[in-house]
Protein backbone atom coordinates (compact mmCIF):
# COMPACT_ATOMS: atom_id res chain seq x y z
CA UNK A 1 0.00 0.00 0.00
CA UNK A 2 2.77 2.43 1.01
CA UNK A 3 4.55 1.31 -2.83
CA UNK A 4 1.02 2.35 -4.40
CA UNK A 5 0.85 5.81 -2.04
CA UNK A 6 4.04 6.72 -3.33
CA UNK A 7 3.06 6.04 -7.25
CA UNK A 8 -0.18 7.87 -6.62
CA UNK A 9 1.85 10.56 -4.84
CA UNK A 10 4.02 11.10 -7.64
CA UNK A 11 1.64 11.04 -10.55
CA UNK A 12 -0.08 14.02 -8.65
CA UNK A 13 2.56 15.83 -8.03
CA UNK A 14 4.16 15.44 -12.05
CA UNK A 15 7.52 15.86 -10.73
CA UNK A 16 10.31 16.47 -13.34
CA UNK A 17 13.52 15.94 -12.26
CA UNK A 18 12.96 16.61 -8.82
CA UNK A 19 11.23 19.66 -8.87
CA UNK A 20 7.46 19.83 -8.51
CA UNK A 21 5.92 21.51 -11.78
CA UNK A 22 3.73 24.67 -11.29
CA UNK A 23 0.66 25.43 -13.39
CA UNK A 24 0.64 28.82 -14.63
CA UNK A 25 -1.55 31.22 -13.07
CA UNK A 26 -4.06 32.26 -15.92
CA UNK A 27 -6.19 34.89 -13.59
CA UNK A 28 -4.45 37.91 -14.53
CA UNK A 29 -4.79 37.16 -18.08
CA UNK A 30 -8.83 36.40 -17.88
CA UNK A 31 -8.96 39.58 -16.15
CA UNK A 32 -7.88 41.52 -18.83
CA UNK A 33 -9.84 39.38 -21.63
CA UNK A 34 -12.95 39.82 -19.45
CA UNK A 35 -13.98 43.24 -20.91
CA UNK A 36 -13.83 41.71 -24.39
CA UNK A 37 -15.72 38.81 -23.23
CA UNK A 38 -18.25 40.95 -22.22
CA UNK A 39 -18.40 42.93 -25.30
CA UNK A 40 -18.66 39.95 -27.07
CA UNK A 41 -21.52 38.80 -25.45
CA UNK A 42 -23.59 41.80 -24.84
CA UNK A 43 -22.62 43.38 -27.65
CA UNK A 44 -22.52 40.99 -30.51
CA UNK A 45 -23.64 37.50 -29.73
CA UNK A 46 -27.04 38.54 -27.59
CA UNK A 47 -28.06 41.08 -30.06
CA UNK A 48 -27.34 38.33 -33.04
CA UNK A 49 -29.75 35.15 -31.19
CA UNK A 50 -32.60 38.39 -30.79
CA UNK A 51 -32.39 39.02 -34.23
CA UNK A 52 -32.63 35.47 -35.33
CA UNK A 53 -35.65 35.15 -33.25
CA UNK A 54 -37.07 38.31 -34.39
CA UNK A 55 -36.54 36.97 -37.85
CA UNK A 56 -39.47 34.67 -37.41
CA UNK A 57 -41.96 37.45 -35.92
CA UNK A 58 -43.76 40.06 -37.00
CA UNK A 59 -42.54 43.14 -34.86
CA UNK A 60 -43.39 47.05 -35.47
CA UNK A 61 -41.21 48.06 -32.67
CA UNK A 62 -44.57 49.48 -31.36
CA UNK A 63 -45.93 46.17 -29.99
CA UNK A 64 -44.64 42.95 -28.86
CA UNK A 65 -43.55 40.16 -31.41
CA UNK A 66 -45.83 38.00 -33.35
CA UNK A 67 -44.36 34.76 -34.69
CA UNK A 68 -45.17 34.28 -37.80
CA UNK A 69 -42.30 31.33 -38.73
CA UNK A 70 -40.61 31.74 -42.47
CA UNK A 71 -42.94 34.31 -43.48
CA UNK A 72 -40.23 36.86 -43.97
CA UNK A 73 -38.08 34.66 -46.03
CA UNK A 74 -40.98 34.07 -48.51
CA UNK A 75 -41.85 37.69 -48.93
CA UNK A 76 -38.22 38.73 -49.93
CA UNK A 77 -39.24 36.01 -53.05
CA UNK A 78 -41.74 38.77 -53.74
CA UNK A 79 -40.20 42.02 -53.18
CA UNK A 80 -39.19 43.94 -56.18
CA UNK A 81 -37.29 46.45 -54.31
CA UNK A 82 -35.16 44.07 -52.27
CA UNK A 83 -34.04 42.03 -55.46
CA UNK A 84 -33.40 45.70 -57.03
CA UNK A 85 -31.12 46.46 -54.10
CA UNK A 86 -28.96 43.33 -54.20
CA UNK A 87 -28.42 43.97 -57.93
CA UNK A 88 -27.39 47.39 -56.68
CA UNK A 89 -25.18 45.80 -53.97
CA UNK A 90 -23.82 43.13 -56.19
CA UNK A 91 -22.45 45.73 -58.85
CA UNK A 92 -21.00 48.16 -56.20
CA UNK A 93 -18.94 45.28 -55.37
CA UNK A 94 -17.83 43.45 -58.40
CA UNK A 95 -16.87 46.83 -59.66
CA UNK A 96 -15.57 48.55 -56.95
CA UNK A 97 -13.58 46.11 -55.16
CA UNK A 98 -11.35 45.07 -58.18
CA UNK A 99 -10.79 48.45 -58.87
CA UNK A 100 -9.74 49.81 -55.85
CA UNK A 101 -7.60 46.44 -55.15
CA UNK A 102 -5.89 47.35 -58.62
CA UNK A 103 -5.55 51.00 -57.49
CA UNK A 104 -4.14 49.99 -54.06
CA UNK A 105 -1.56 47.48 -55.61
CA UNK A 106 -0.30 50.06 -58.45
CA UNK A 107 0.22 52.64 -55.58
CA UNK A 108 1.89 50.04 -53.31
CA UNK A 109 4.36 48.93 -56.58
CA UNK A 110 5.43 52.59 -56.96
CA UNK A 111 6.08 53.48 -53.41
CA UNK A 112 7.91 50.47 -53.18
CA UNK A 113 10.80 51.64 -56.01
CA UNK A 114 12.54 53.43 -53.12
CA UNK A 115 10.50 56.57 -53.10
CA UNK A 116 12.24 59.38 -50.98
CA UNK A 117 10.05 60.63 -47.93
CA UNK A 118 8.26 57.26 -48.55
CA UNK A 119 6.54 57.86 -45.10
CA UNK A 120 4.97 60.81 -45.74
CA UNK A 121 3.34 59.62 -48.94
CA UNK A 122 2.31 56.07 -46.86
CA UNK A 123 0.49 58.67 -44.75
CA UNK A 124 -0.85 60.79 -47.14
CA UNK A 125 -2.05 57.62 -49.58
CA UNK A 126 -3.73 56.19 -46.05
CA UNK A 127 -6.05 59.18 -45.44
CA UNK A 128 -8.85 58.27 -47.67
CA UNK A 129 -9.68 55.19 -45.92
CA UNK A 130 -9.53 57.00 -43.09
CA UNK A 131 -11.69 59.24 -44.11
CA UNK A 132 -13.86 58.04 -46.78
CA UNK A 133 -16.09 56.37 -44.63
CA UNK A 134 -17.53 59.45 -42.89
CA UNK A 135 -20.08 61.37 -43.12
CA UNK A 136 -18.37 64.55 -44.27
CA UNK A 137 -17.06 62.91 -47.07
CA UNK A 138 -19.93 61.89 -48.45
CA UNK A 139 -21.44 65.09 -48.06
CA UNK A 140 -18.77 66.73 -50.03
CA UNK A 141 -19.04 64.19 -52.21
CA UNK A 142 -22.38 65.16 -53.42
CA UNK A 143 -21.32 68.45 -53.49
CA UNK A 144 -18.97 67.99 -56.04
CA UNK A 145 -20.94 65.49 -58.40
CA UNK A 146 -24.15 68.05 -58.10
CA UNK A 147 -25.47 69.78 -60.96
CA UNK A 148 -23.48 72.99 -60.13
CA UNK A 149 -20.55 71.13 -58.61
CA UNK A 150 -16.83 71.18 -58.67
CA UNK A 151 -16.51 68.30 -61.40
CA UNK A 152 -19.10 70.40 -63.86
CA UNK A 153 -16.90 73.20 -63.43
CA UNK A 154 -13.77 71.67 -64.04
CA UNK A 155 -15.76 69.99 -66.99
CA UNK A 156 -16.89 73.26 -68.07
CA UNK A 157 -13.47 74.94 -68.33
CA UNK A 158 -12.92 72.41 -70.74
CA UNK A 159 -15.57 73.60 -73.00
CA UNK A 160 -17.98 70.66 -72.38
CA UNK A 161 -21.86 71.98 -72.03
CA UNK A 162 -25.28 70.51 -71.04
CA UNK A 163 -23.51 67.95 -68.19
CA UNK A 164 -25.56 66.36 -65.90
CA UNK A 165 -25.91 66.35 -62.43
CA UNK A 166 -24.24 62.66 -61.85
CA UNK A 167 -25.84 62.05 -58.54
CA UNK A 168 -29.13 63.06 -59.41
CA UNK A 169 -28.79 61.23 -62.95
CA UNK A 170 -30.14 57.09 -62.55
CA UNK A 171 -27.51 55.95 -64.82
CA UNK A 172 -24.48 57.55 -63.09
CA UNK A 173 -25.45 58.19 -59.33
CA UNK A 174 -24.05 54.71 -58.59
CA UNK A 175 -20.75 55.00 -60.57
CA UNK A 176 -19.92 58.37 -58.18
CA UNK A 177 -20.49 56.18 -55.26
CA UNK A 178 -18.42 53.20 -56.64
CA UNK A 179 -15.46 56.24 -57.13
CA UNK A 180 -16.08 57.22 -53.81
CA UNK A 181 -15.40 53.49 -52.61
CA UNK A 182 -12.25 53.11 -54.82
CA UNK A 183 -10.82 56.40 -53.28
CA UNK A 184 -10.45 54.72 -50.33
CA UNK A 185 -7.60 52.92 -51.37
CA UNK A 186 -5.07 53.07 -48.18
CA UNK A 187 -6.05 50.22 -46.34
CA UNK A 188 -4.90 47.89 -48.67
CA UNK A 189 -2.39 49.29 -50.41
CA UNK A 190 -0.64 49.85 -46.98
CA UNK A 191 -1.17 45.66 -46.93
CA UNK A 192 0.10 45.58 -50.14
CA UNK A 193 3.24 47.81 -49.58
CA UNK A 194 4.54 45.46 -46.64
CA UNK A 195 3.84 42.43 -48.93
CA UNK A 196 6.01 43.80 -51.48
CA UNK A 197 9.17 44.24 -48.77
CA UNK A 198 9.14 40.63 -48.31
CA UNK A 199 9.52 39.68 -51.33
CA UNK A 200 13.41 39.04 -51.46
CA UNK A 201 15.59 41.54 -54.24
CA UNK A 202 17.55 38.35 -55.59
CA UNK A 203 14.84 37.15 -57.47
CA UNK A 204 14.58 40.82 -59.05
CA UNK A 205 18.25 40.65 -59.46
CA UNK A 206 18.31 37.07 -61.17
CA UNK A 207 15.74 37.66 -63.72
CA UNK A 208 17.38 41.26 -64.49
CA UNK A 209 20.25 39.47 -65.12
CA UNK A 210 18.36 37.06 -67.83
CA UNK A 211 17.17 39.62 -69.46
CA UNK A 212 13.72 40.17 -68.13
CA UNK A 213 11.68 43.68 -68.28
CA UNK A 214 10.16 45.33 -65.58
CA UNK A 215 6.89 43.94 -66.95
CA UNK A 216 7.68 40.49 -67.10
CA UNK A 217 9.54 41.13 -63.60
CA UNK A 218 5.65 41.98 -62.15
CA UNK A 219 3.86 39.14 -63.68
CA UNK A 220 6.23 36.49 -62.98
CA UNK A 221 7.50 37.52 -59.94
CA UNK A 222 6.02 40.09 -57.93
CA UNK A 223 2.08 39.12 -58.56
CA UNK A 224 2.73 35.26 -58.03
CA UNK A 225 4.12 36.11 -54.66
CA UNK A 226 1.79 38.67 -53.54
CA UNK A 227 -1.03 36.34 -54.01
CA UNK A 228 -1.96 35.74 -50.47
CA UNK A 229 -1.98 39.74 -49.86
CA UNK A 230 -3.94 40.18 -52.64
CA UNK A 231 -6.16 36.92 -51.56
CA UNK A 232 -6.11 38.73 -48.03
CA UNK A 233 -7.67 42.32 -49.34
CA UNK A 234 -9.88 40.55 -51.77
CA UNK A 235 -11.98 38.90 -48.75
CA UNK A 236 -11.79 41.93 -46.27
CA UNK A 237 -12.93 44.26 -49.15
CA UNK A 238 -15.75 42.06 -50.10
CA UNK A 239 -16.77 41.66 -46.46
CA UNK A 240 -16.68 45.48 -46.46
CA UNK A 241 -18.57 46.19 -49.60
CA UNK A 242 -21.39 44.66 -49.05
CA UNK A 243 -21.89 46.08 -45.75
CA UNK A 244 -21.40 49.81 -47.19
CA UNK A 245 -24.23 52.36 -46.23
CA UNK A 246 -23.12 55.69 -45.24
CA UNK A 247 -22.25 56.45 -48.44
CA UNK A 248 -25.08 55.76 -50.27
CA UNK A 249 -27.37 56.85 -47.42
CA UNK A 250 -25.55 60.58 -47.46
CA UNK A 251 -25.52 60.71 -50.99
CA UNK A 252 -28.91 59.66 -51.66
CA UNK A 253 -30.49 61.57 -48.72
CA UNK A 254 -31.81 58.19 -47.18
CA UNK A 255 -34.18 57.35 -50.05
CA UNK A 256 -31.65 55.50 -51.85
CA UNK A 257 -32.50 57.44 -55.29
CA UNK A 258 -33.07 58.34 -58.26
CA UNK A 259 -35.10 55.48 -59.31
CA UNK A 260 -33.43 53.27 -56.57
CA UNK A 261 -30.04 53.31 -58.39
CA UNK A 262 -28.20 53.69 -55.30
CA UNK A 263 -30.25 51.79 -53.33
CA UNK A 264 -27.72 49.43 -51.24
CA UNK A 265 -28.85 46.32 -49.67
CA UNK A 266 -28.04 47.79 -46.21
CA UNK A 267 -29.57 51.17 -46.57
CA UNK A 268 -33.17 49.19 -47.74
CA UNK A 269 -32.75 47.24 -45.00
CA UNK A 270 -32.55 50.42 -43.14
CA UNK A 271 -35.55 51.73 -44.41
CA UNK A 272 -37.38 48.67 -43.09
CA UNK A 273 -36.48 48.62 -39.88
CA UNK A 274 -36.11 52.04 -38.96
CA UNK A 275 -38.23 54.34 -41.36
CA UNK A 276 -40.90 51.26 -42.03
CA UNK A 277 -40.84 49.94 -38.16
CA UNK A 278 -40.87 46.34 -39.34
CA UNK A 279 -37.82 45.33 -37.37
CA UNK A 280 -38.84 41.42 -38.01
CA UNK A 281 -38.24 42.16 -41.64
CA UNK A 282 -35.17 43.80 -41.27
CA UNK A 283 -33.65 40.94 -39.46
CA UNK A 284 -34.67 38.37 -41.70
CA UNK A 285 -32.65 40.44 -44.25
CA UNK A 286 -29.98 40.72 -41.73
CA UNK A 287 -29.17 37.16 -41.63
CA UNK A 288 -29.69 36.97 -45.60
CA UNK A 289 -27.00 39.43 -45.94
CA UNK A 290 -24.62 37.01 -43.63
CA UNK A 291 -25.81 34.04 -45.59
CA UNK A 292 -24.95 36.02 -48.88
CA UNK A 293 -21.15 37.23 -47.05
CA UNK A 294 -20.48 33.72 -46.24
CA UNK A 295 -21.37 32.29 -49.44
CA UNK A 296 -19.13 35.03 -51.57
CA UNK A 297 -16.24 34.60 -48.58
CA UNK A 298 -16.46 30.50 -49.06
CA UNK A 299 -16.33 30.41 -52.49
CA UNK A 300 -13.39 32.93 -52.48
CA UNK A 301 -11.69 30.53 -50.29
CA UNK A 302 -12.28 27.48 -52.89
CA UNK A 303 -11.26 29.06 -55.98
CA UNK A 304 -8.20 30.28 -54.13
CA UNK A 305 -6.42 27.03 -54.14
CA UNK A 306 -6.44 27.82 -58.32
CA UNK A 307 -4.55 31.27 -58.11
CA UNK A 308 -3.24 31.73 -54.31
CA UNK A 309 0.19 30.21 -54.31
CA UNK A 310 2.07 29.60 -50.98
CA UNK A 311 5.69 28.79 -50.10
CA UNK A 312 4.94 25.29 -49.99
Amino acid sequence: MSALGELATMAKTRRRGGVKEKHPDNKPALAFMLPWLLGLLGITLLPMIASLYLSFTDYSLLAAPRWIGLQNFVDMFHDARLMSSLKVTLIYVVVGVPLQLALALALAVLLNEGLKGLSFYRSIFYLPSLLGGSVAIAILWRQMFGTGGLVNQFLGMLGLTNLPGWISDPSTALGTIILLHVWTFGSPMIIFLAGLRQIPQMYYEAAAVDGATRWSRFLRITLPLLTPIIFFNLVLQVINAFQSFTQAFVVSGGTGGPSDSTLFYTLYLYQKGFTQFDMGYASAMAWLLLVIVALFTAVNFLVSKFWVFYDD
